[in-house]
Protein backbone atom coordinates (compact mmCIF):
# COMPACT_ATOMS: atom_id res chain seq x y z
CA UNK A 1 0.00 0.00 0.00
CA UNK A 2 0.44 3.61 -0.71
CA UNK A 3 2.36 5.15 2.21
CA UNK A 4 -1.07 6.92 3.69
CA UNK A 5 1.02 10.37 5.25
CA UNK A 6 -0.35 12.59 2.60
CA UNK A 7 -3.45 10.82 2.03
CA UNK A 8 -4.58 11.07 5.98
CA UNK A 9 -3.19 14.31 6.11
CA UNK A 10 -5.50 15.95 3.45
CA UNK A 11 -8.80 14.17 4.28
CA UNK A 12 -8.22 15.14 8.25
CA UNK A 13 -6.03 17.96 8.52
CA UNK A 14 -3.81 15.71 10.98
CA UNK A 15 -0.39 14.67 10.18
CA UNK A 16 0.40 11.14 10.62
CA UNK A 17 3.01 10.44 13.49
CA UNK A 18 3.75 6.83 13.00
CA UNK A 19 2.47 3.88 10.74
CA UNK A 20 2.29 0.16 11.12
CA UNK A 21 1.02 -2.55 9.11
CA UNK A 22 -2.13 -4.19 9.75
CA UNK A 23 -3.26 -7.03 7.11
CA UNK A 24 -4.46 -5.17 4.42
CA UNK A 25 -4.59 -1.83 5.85
CA UNK A 26 -2.30 0.71 7.74
CA UNK A 27 -2.48 2.04 11.66
CA UNK A 28 -1.52 5.30 11.93
CA UNK A 29 -0.91 7.03 14.99
CA UNK A 30 -1.81 11.14 14.34
CA UNK A 31 -0.82 13.95 16.15
CA UNK A 32 -4.00 14.58 17.57
CA UNK A 33 -3.82 11.92 20.21
CA UNK A 34 -5.91 9.86 17.93
CA UNK A 35 -5.44 6.16 16.26
CA UNK A 36 -7.03 5.29 12.87
CA UNK A 37 -6.92 2.54 10.15
CA UNK A 38 -6.06 3.50 6.40
CA UNK A 39 -6.87 1.57 3.67
CA UNK A 40 -6.32 2.48 -0.36
CA UNK A 41 -7.55 0.82 -3.52
CA UNK A 42 -10.88 -0.08 -5.65
CA UNK A 43 -13.05 -1.15 -2.79
CA UNK A 44 -13.07 1.84 -0.62
CA UNK A 45 -15.84 3.58 -1.20
CA UNK A 46 -18.14 0.27 -1.03
CA UNK A 47 -16.81 -0.28 2.21
CA UNK A 48 -17.11 2.92 3.47
CA UNK A 49 -20.96 3.10 1.98
CA UNK A 50 -21.30 -0.35 3.93
CA UNK A 51 -19.76 0.72 7.54
CA UNK A 52 -22.30 3.67 7.46
CA UNK A 53 -24.90 1.42 6.39
CA UNK A 54 -24.13 -1.23 9.06
CA UNK A 55 -24.07 1.86 12.14
CA UNK A 56 -27.57 0.79 13.05
CA UNK A 57 -28.87 1.56 16.22
CA UNK A 58 -28.57 -1.50 18.49
CA UNK A 59 -26.99 -3.59 15.92
CA UNK A 60 -23.03 -4.20 16.35
CA UNK A 61 -20.74 -1.62 16.60
CA UNK A 62 -18.56 -1.16 13.42
CA UNK A 63 -15.74 1.30 13.05
CA UNK A 64 -16.66 4.97 12.53
CA UNK A 65 -16.00 6.53 9.04
CA UNK A 66 -13.61 8.99 9.75
CA UNK A 67 -12.75 10.48 6.13
CA UNK A 68 -13.09 8.79 2.74
CA UNK A 69 -12.77 9.58 -0.57
CA UNK A 70 -12.62 7.94 -4.20
CA UNK A 71 -9.14 6.02 -3.18
CA UNK A 72 -9.21 6.16 0.33
CA UNK A 73 -10.43 5.21 3.49
CA UNK A 74 -9.48 6.35 7.34
CA UNK A 75 -11.39 4.33 10.06
CA UNK A 76 -12.02 4.16 13.90
CA UNK A 77 -9.55 1.61 15.28
CA UNK A 78 -10.68 -0.97 17.20
CA UNK A 79 -8.54 -2.68 20.27
CA UNK A 80 -8.74 -6.70 20.26
CA UNK A 81 -9.63 -8.47 22.67
CA UNK A 82 -10.98 -12.15 23.22
CA UNK A 83 -14.28 -14.13 22.82
CA UNK A 84 -16.37 -14.78 25.97
CA UNK A 85 -19.91 -16.03 26.56
CA UNK A 86 -21.65 -12.38 27.44
CA UNK A 87 -20.34 -10.72 24.67
CA UNK A 88 -20.90 -13.53 22.23
CA UNK A 89 -24.48 -13.71 23.02
CA UNK A 90 -24.86 -9.66 22.95
CA UNK A 91 -23.35 -9.89 19.73
CA UNK A 92 -26.01 -12.53 18.72
CA UNK A 93 -29.12 -10.07 19.94
CA UNK A 94 -27.16 -7.22 17.85
CA UNK A 95 -27.19 -9.05 15.13
CA UNK A 96 -30.66 -9.77 14.68
CA UNK A 97 -31.33 -6.34 15.01
CA UNK A 98 -29.17 -4.98 12.14
CA UNK A 99 -30.71 -8.11 10.00
CA UNK A 100 -33.91 -6.15 10.72
CA UNK A 101 -33.17 -3.37 10.59
CA UNK A 102 -34.12 -3.98 5.98
CA UNK A 103 -33.20 -3.03 2.93
CA UNK A 104 -35.08 -1.92 -0.23
CA UNK A 105 -34.52 -5.53 -2.12
CA UNK A 106 -32.38 -8.45 -2.20
CA UNK A 107 -28.99 -7.19 -4.00
CA UNK A 108 -29.39 -3.23 -2.82
CA UNK A 109 -26.47 -1.56 -2.64
CA UNK A 110 -25.66 0.44 0.68
CA UNK A 111 -26.70 4.20 0.45
CA UNK A 112 -24.73 5.81 -1.23
CA UNK A 113 -22.78 2.43 -2.33
CA UNK A 114 -22.10 1.49 -5.81
CA UNK A 115 -23.21 -1.24 -7.66
CA UNK A 116 -20.20 -2.83 -8.23
CA UNK A 117 -18.63 -3.93 -5.37
CA UNK A 118 -16.03 -6.33 -3.91
CA UNK A 119 -16.03 -9.17 -1.52
CA UNK A 120 -12.63 -9.58 -0.35
CA UNK A 121 -10.90 -9.10 -3.92
CA UNK A 122 -13.90 -10.60 -5.62
CA UNK A 123 -15.86 -8.42 -7.69
CA UNK A 124 -19.54 -8.47 -6.63
CA UNK A 125 -22.83 -6.74 -8.34
CA UNK A 126 -25.68 -5.27 -6.38
CA UNK A 127 -28.54 -5.42 -8.60
CA UNK A 128 -31.55 -5.29 -6.59
CA UNK A 129 -33.68 -8.47 -7.38
CA UNK A 130 -37.53 -8.79 -5.77
CA UNK A 131 -37.65 -12.43 -4.81
CA UNK A 132 -34.59 -14.04 -3.06
CA UNK A 133 -33.95 -17.41 -4.56
CA UNK A 134 -34.35 -16.05 -8.36
CA UNK A 135 -31.78 -13.24 -7.12
CA UNK A 136 -29.49 -15.66 -5.10
CA UNK A 137 -29.16 -17.76 -8.42
CA UNK A 138 -28.68 -15.03 -10.76
CA UNK A 139 -26.66 -12.71 -8.97
CA UNK A 140 -24.58 -14.74 -6.03
CA UNK A 141 -24.31 -18.18 -7.44
CA UNK A 142 -24.15 -18.44 -11.13
CA UNK A 143 -21.47 -15.75 -12.16
CA UNK A 144 -18.91 -17.17 -10.02
CA UNK A 145 -19.91 -20.72 -11.35
CA UNK A 146 -19.17 -19.36 -14.72
CA UNK A 147 -15.62 -17.72 -14.05
CA UNK A 148 -14.57 -21.25 -12.16
CA UNK A 149 -16.15 -23.23 -15.41
CA UNK A 150 -14.00 -20.83 -17.71
CA UNK A 151 -11.20 -21.01 -15.75
CA UNK A 152 -10.77 -24.88 -15.63
CA UNK A 153 -11.12 -24.74 -11.63
CA UNK A 154 -14.72 -26.49 -11.98
CA UNK A 155 -15.75 -28.74 -14.50
CA UNK A 156 -18.51 -29.38 -16.40
CA UNK A 157 -20.03 -32.03 -14.69
CA UNK A 158 -19.62 -30.06 -10.77
CA UNK A 159 -20.82 -26.98 -13.01
CA UNK A 160 -23.76 -28.81 -13.96
CA UNK A 161 -24.82 -29.45 -10.05
CA UNK A 162 -24.76 -25.59 -9.32
CA UNK A 163 -26.89 -24.86 -12.42
CA UNK A 164 -29.72 -27.93 -10.70
CA UNK A 165 -29.49 -25.90 -7.47
CA UNK A 166 -30.60 -22.84 -8.91
CA UNK A 167 -33.52 -24.62 -11.09
CA UNK A 168 -34.66 -25.73 -7.64
CA UNK A 169 -33.88 -22.15 -5.80
CA UNK A 170 -37.51 -21.61 -5.01
CA UNK A 171 -38.33 -25.42 -3.26
CA UNK A 172 -34.87 -25.19 -1.28
CA UNK A 173 -34.81 -21.68 -0.62
CA UNK A 174 -37.58 -22.07 2.91
CA UNK A 175 -40.25 -19.94 4.03
CA UNK A 176 -40.37 -16.20 2.17
CA UNK A 177 -38.44 -13.65 4.03
CA UNK A 178 -38.01 -9.60 3.53
CA UNK A 179 -34.50 -8.46 2.22
CA UNK A 180 -32.05 -8.21 5.12
CA UNK A 181 -29.23 -5.69 6.05
CA UNK A 182 -26.64 -8.22 5.83
CA UNK A 183 -22.71 -7.23 6.50
CA UNK A 184 -22.26 -9.92 3.61
CA UNK A 185 -18.81 -11.43 4.17
CA UNK A 186 -19.38 -12.79 7.36
CA UNK A 187 -16.61 -15.10 8.34
CA UNK A 188 -15.09 -14.91 11.24
CA UNK A 189 -12.18 -13.08 10.28
CA UNK A 190 -14.50 -10.31 9.65
CA UNK A 191 -15.73 -10.50 13.88
CA UNK A 192 -13.23 -8.42 15.56
CA UNK A 193 -13.60 -9.33 18.88
CA UNK A 194 -12.79 -6.00 21.44
CA UNK A 195 -12.80 -5.37 25.15
CA UNK A 196 -16.09 -4.03 24.98
CA UNK A 197 -17.61 -6.86 22.39
CA UNK A 198 -17.65 -8.03 18.90
CA UNK A 199 -17.11 -5.11 16.28
CA UNK A 200 -17.99 -5.99 12.49
CA UNK A 201 -15.12 -5.33 10.16
CA UNK A 202 -14.62 -4.99 6.42
CA UNK A 203 -18.09 -5.66 4.94
CA UNK A 204 -19.75 -6.29 1.68
CA UNK A 205 -22.58 -5.37 3.01
CA UNK A 206 -26.12 -5.44 0.67
CA UNK A 207 -29.74 -6.59 0.88
CA UNK A 208 -29.80 -10.52 1.31
CA UNK A 209 -31.33 -13.17 3.38
CA UNK A 210 -30.42 -13.15 7.15
CA UNK A 211 -29.59 -17.14 6.87
CA UNK A 212 -26.46 -16.01 4.55
CA UNK A 213 -24.88 -14.07 6.89
CA UNK A 214 -25.33 -16.66 9.79
CA UNK A 215 -23.89 -19.29 7.33
CA UNK A 216 -21.10 -17.32 6.61
CA UNK A 217 -20.41 -17.26 10.74
CA UNK A 218 -20.45 -21.07 10.56
CA UNK A 219 -17.93 -21.57 7.74
CA UNK A 220 -14.72 -20.97 8.91
CA UNK A 221 -15.67 -21.66 12.81
CA UNK A 222 -16.38 -18.36 14.66
CA UNK A 223 -15.93 -18.60 18.39
CA UNK A 224 -18.85 -19.11 20.71
CA UNK A 225 -20.76 -19.50 17.81
CA UNK A 226 -23.29 -22.24 19.72
CA UNK A 227 -23.94 -19.07 21.91
CA UNK A 228 -24.36 -16.53 18.96
CA UNK A 229 -26.93 -18.16 17.42
CA UNK A 230 -29.10 -19.02 20.08
CA UNK A 231 -29.31 -15.78 21.48
CA UNK A 232 -29.87 -14.59 17.66
CA UNK A 233 -32.87 -17.31 17.49
CA UNK A 234 -34.51 -16.34 20.64
CA UNK A 235 -34.03 -12.27 19.66
CA UNK A 236 -35.48 -13.48 15.98
CA UNK A 237 -36.70 -16.66 15.77
CA UNK A 238 -35.63 -18.53 12.55
CA UNK A 239 -37.74 -20.29 10.38
CA UNK A 240 -37.94 -23.90 10.06
CA UNK A 241 -35.10 -25.82 8.98
CA UNK A 242 -32.38 -23.37 8.68
CA UNK A 243 -29.68 -25.31 9.87
CA UNK A 244 -30.49 -27.85 7.14
CA UNK A 245 -30.41 -24.77 4.50
CA UNK A 246 -26.72 -23.24 5.96
CA UNK A 247 -24.82 -25.76 2.65
CA UNK A 248 -27.35 -23.83 0.31
CA UNK A 249 -26.11 -20.10 1.92
CA UNK A 250 -22.93 -21.10 1.63
CA UNK A 251 -22.68 -21.51 -1.33
CA UNK A 252 -21.58 -17.75 -2.58
CA UNK A 253 -18.91 -17.42 -0.10
CA UNK A 254 -17.26 -20.97 -1.11
CA UNK A 255 -17.69 -19.67 -4.85
CA UNK A 256 -15.98 -16.81 -4.26
CA UNK A 257 -13.05 -18.55 -2.69
CA UNK A 258 -13.02 -21.05 -5.43
CA UNK A 259 -12.61 -18.07 -7.97
CA UNK A 260 -10.07 -16.25 -5.72
CA UNK A 261 -7.95 -19.44 -4.47
CA UNK A 262 -9.15 -22.62 -6.27
CA UNK A 263 -7.44 -25.72 -4.88
CA UNK A 264 -9.55 -27.17 -1.99
CA UNK A 265 -12.91 -24.80 -2.31
CA UNK A 266 -13.76 -26.25 -5.48
CA UNK A 267 -14.57 -29.51 -4.19
CA UNK A 268 -16.16 -28.06 -0.57
CA UNK A 269 -18.72 -25.63 -2.96
CA UNK A 270 -19.66 -28.88 -4.97
CA UNK A 271 -20.33 -30.65 -1.56
CA UNK A 272 -22.18 -27.81 -0.23
CA UNK A 273 -24.25 -28.13 -3.68
CA UNK A 274 -24.92 -31.44 -3.02
CA UNK A 275 -26.08 -31.33 0.33
CA UNK A 276 -28.67 -28.39 -0.48
CA UNK A 277 -30.19 -30.61 -3.04
CA UNK A 278 -30.19 -33.47 -0.29
CA UNK A 279 -32.19 -31.10 1.74
CA UNK A 280 -35.67 -32.02 -0.02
Amino acid sequence: MRHPQAPVARLLGVRVRRSAPLGAATRVDLDDGRVAVVKAGDGVVAEAAGLRWLAVPGGPPVPAVLAADDGWLVMEFVAGGHPAREPAAAFGRRLATLHAAGAPAFGSPPDGGPADAWIGSAAMRNVPGPRWPQWYAAERVRPYVRIARDAGTLSAVEAAVFDTVCDRLPDLAGPAEPPARLHGDLWSGNVLWSPDGAWLIDPAAHGGHRETDLAMLALFGLPRLDTVLAAYDEAAPLAPGWRERVPLHQLFPLLVHTVLFGGGYAGQAVAAARAALRTT
